[in-house]
């Protein structure tokens, strides 16, 4: 839930992260489906998501990043949850993708986000 609720404020929101889907979060994502002219049933499922991932790479700064953060920090790695994408968090993106057999760019797309959140 963290992690949605990061990149809805990537797109605009204001949420509080606090990892609780209440009213204000699925208000939030109606508000964001309705914004992406999709189905606005407040729940994020495939087509939500993969219009409300933000590709974040080294130099990128910001809520996405966060959320990117926050998720390799889940997954162990030694990251700060900053909101800025420096070589630390490049050096736990490529760490990550090789773990988990991606192409190591270190950059995080839809393929990487993917497996952080699964």
């Amino acid at each position: 839930m963290t992690t949605v609720q990061y990149l809805l404020n990537a797109h605009g929101a204001a949420l509080t992260v606090d990892s609780r889907f209440g009213t204000t979060t699925r208000n939030a994502v109606v508000s964001f489906q309705n914004s992406q002219g999709l189905t606005p049933d407040g729940m994020v499922g495939p087509n939500t998501w993969k219009h409300l991932v933000v590709t974040v790479r080294q130099g990128d700064s910001g809520a996405a990043v966060r959320a990117a953060q926050d998720e390799l920090k889940a997954h162990g790695a030694a990251v700060t949850v900053d909101g800025r994408f420096g070589d630390g968090t490049r050096k736990a993106v490529l760490a990550f993708q090789k773990s988990r057999k991606l192409t190591p760019d270190g950059v995080i797309g839809a393929s990487t986000w993917m497996n952080l959140v699964s």
